[in-house]
């Protein structure tokens, strides 16, 4: 058998430089030696090859050619992140101190032309000091650049009006804005009052923002934070969204968390690779911090007290602290603590719930907080176990969950949020007349209940069913329906996504039917928007921790496929998603302006956004815009929207382009929701060239 030694290939490949013959035996050669090469000795086989493919065995590979040309690479900011949202106001800001004349860049554009270079801007850790324009909606202070109104800082901790020390932490040339860290106040606003402050980690701590602000303030605040994400990432005209409500407080401004996880890291230090191989687990030589992040760092911080906990949470903390301190030596990493608030309700007899009026509270200073009420005793726990029990109560309501498990974590303001939700179920007063009072509701992204089980006693309602991804969320969910003694026949779960929710409810009637939308902080995917449309129920209830994805969302269904579904409302990013950028959004606006008894022809279909967010080109209009503060002190809100299908009339003779063949057209005499279904089904079906005529 013929036998080369890899190691002598470098000199046949010397030799082929100069003997013409034996060029054209080395690719030959060479391709049945490589396997025996690599077999023998991977390194030499590969030292070889080089050798063999190259005049110059020496010649390191980027030393052949030209030079690569660097490229500048600008990342994209993900859509529905902090970072974009925090971006939207940066150029807001800015464009309100430019020129007349000087043009807006969209969101995700690169701005860095318009930019002072890095070199013109301060040095990282160099201390600035600012004046704060405002307060974005991710809770942190935007100051323009003293030296250009075309840079930002942002400062964390700060007022509208406040003068500063800040240190530059990061610069984002590109994106018009640079980090920063909170030094001290110089000179406060009339809006900051220190003496507000209730934690001695304020300003540290990642938890809070606006302790040093008027509660009123931080409603107002909140406020605008809705009306800031409908205008910047819905896509709709001003006329088309209802004025935002004030903010709903909650009831408890501090106190009022029944859920709290802080965590340490694992123990510092190196391990050698025998450790590791050997799977040795350094110790902790001390007890480490036990706490919460700094602000905007990875950094965890000491923190002994919260007082945005309830009482027994606090407790519990304390408790958990201690217990960490005493077993530390069991711990060979980091670990994140589970505190997770628990009552239990004692009922009175008769007699004692007439002798005591006023509720008191009173605590062990262990375990246990007890307040009495008139008619009844809570006893409030602190779990510390994710598998273990916990139960809250709601008004009369009363849910059952895994401590670990996901639930609202304000039990102060679910009352008057709940109340609010039953409250909108039903039409407005002046609609009453023109639509049907519902008898049927879908909660999607259910949960263990909480809506399905406070809604579905409506005296209206008939049938309500709830679905959730996670099948213990409704295992929870039927033990809290058998808790509160309501029946199988009048409300029912399903463990399933929401996408396959309305195959289970083809004998709910549209025009009585009510849907609670309550998902992720990522909102609703579209094929589900799409599902919901081609439903077509008569009421939508969109529950939302994130207003700007509930924006984009309802952008949808009330602008219809051309806006929404885009960083910042770019409509052509939503044209795209439907599979063409412009007759997807062109077909859907004439079919819902067939629908709406226009003629097609007066929609414009061309690809310019002018038409984004015409009231002709969605199935859904606003009837209601408000925020409920779920989280104060913070920079959070919750937001609802309550929409109502648009009533078209019947249209008839309104059919697909013959010479197309599709079936996109609008019958004659068809309901309501079959018509909207239509308008879906072009959506869909919008890179087919269809055309309404």
């Amino acid at each position: 058998m013929f036998r080369l030694n890899p190691l002598r290939l470098g000199q046949f490949s010397r030799k082929a430089s100069t003997q013409a013959p034996f060029v054209l035996w080395k690719p030959a050669i060479m391709s049945s030696v490589a396997p025996i090469a690599q077999r023998a000795q991977p390194a030499a086989a590969a030292a070889a090859a080089a050798a063999v493919a190259n005049e110059n065995p020496r010649k390191r590979a980027f030393q052949r050619g030209p030079p690569a040309k660097k490229r500048k690479i600008t990342q994209k900011v993900k859509e529905g992140s902090v970072e974009e949202v925090l971006l939207a106001d940066v150029r807001q800001l800015i464009a309100a101190h430019a020129l007349p004349d000087s043009p807006e860049k969209p969101i995700n554009e690169d701005a860095s032309d318009e930019q002072p270079s890095v070199a013109a801007l301060p040095d990282p850790f160099t201390e600035i000091e600012l004046t704060i324009s405002e307060i974005s909606s991710t809770g942190d202070g935007l100051a323009l650049s003293p030296t250009s109104n075309k840079h930002v800082y942002v400062v964390p901790f700060t007022a509208p009006g406040d003068k500063v020390t800040a240190k530059v932490i990061r610069h984002f040339p590109h994106l018009c804005y640079s980090q920063t860290d909170f030094i001290n106040v110089l000179v406060p606003s009339p809006q900051r009052d220190d003496s507000r402050v209730k934690c001695r980690y304020f300003a540290s701590c990642s938890g809070c923002q606006f302790q040093m602000l008027s509660y009123a303030d931080q409603l107002a605040h909140k406020k605008t934070i809705i009306e800031k994400a409908y205008r910047n990432f819905s896509g709709l005209a001003a006329s088309l969204v209802p004025a935002v409500g004030d903010t709903i407080g909650s009831p408890l401004e501090y106190g009022y968390r029944t859920k709290l996880t802080p965590h340490f890291d694992g123990p510092p230090g190196y391990r050698s690779r025998k450790d590791r191989r050997n799977g040795v687990q350094k110790g902790f030589e001390e007890v480490p911090p036990i706490g919460f992040m700094k602000k905007g760092t990875r950094k965890t911080i000491d923190i002994e007290d919260c007082p945005i906990g309830t009482d027994a949470v606090r407790m519990g903390m304390k408790r958990e602290r201690k217990r960490v301190v005493d077993e530390i030596a069991k711990y060979k990493k980091g670990a994140t603590l589970l505190l997770r608030e628990s009552t239990k309700r004692i009922p009175k007899e008769e007699k004692d719930a007439e002798s005591i009026t006023p509720t008191t509270t009173e605590s062990d200073g262990q375990n246990t907080i007890r307040i009495d009420h008139p008619a009844y005793t809570e006893e409030k726990t602190c779990v510390t176990d994710p598998n273990a029990t916990t139960t809250e109560y709601i008004s009369s309501y009363i849910f059952s969950n895994p401590a670990g498990s996901f639930f609202q974590n304000n039990n102060s303001i679910l009352e008057p949020f709940t109340s609010y939700i039953r409250s909108h179920i039903l039409p407005a007063v002046s609609l009453s007349a023109t639509q049907k009072q519902p008898k049927y509701l879908i909660d999607a992204y259910s949960g263990s209940g909480l809506f399905t089980i406070t809604l579905s006693t409506l005296p209206s309602l008939s049938r309500s069913i709830g679905i959730d991804i996670s099948a213990s969320s409704i295992t929870s969910a039927l033990h809290n329906l058998r808790l509160n003694a309501i029946g199988p026949s009048r409300a029912t779960f399903l463990a399933a996504d929401a996408g396959a929710l309305f195959a289970q409810v083809a004998d709910y009637p549209p025009d009585e039917t009510v849907v609670i939308l309550d998902p992720p902080r990522k909102g609703c995917d579209l094929d589900f928007l799409r599902q919901l449309v081609r439903f077509g129920a008569d009421r939508v209830i969109y529950v939302s921790c994130n207003v700007h994805t509930q924006a984009r969302d309802v952008g949808f269904l009330v602008g219809g496929a051309g806006v929404g579904w885009g960083v910042g409302g770019d409509a052509a990013a939503v044209r795209g998603a439907f599979g063409n950028q412009k007759n997807a959004a062109a077909a859907a606006a004439a079919a819902a302006a067939a629908a709406a008894g226009k003629h097609a022809g007066e929609v414009n279909g061309n690809d310019d956004d002018d038409d984004a967010g015409d009231a002709s080109a969605g199935w859904y209009d606003m009837e209601s815009l408000v925020g409920f503060d779920f989280f104060p002190q913070t920079g959070h809100v919750e937001s609802v929207a309550v929409l109502r299908r648009r009533k078209y009339p019947v249209v008839a003779g309104v059919g697909a382009d013959a010479g197309t063949g599709a079936d996109a057209g609008v019958g004659v005499n068809k309901s309501i929701a079959e018509d909207m279904a239509d308008v879906a089904d072009v959506a869909d079906k919008g890179d087919t060239g269809t055309q309404l005529g």
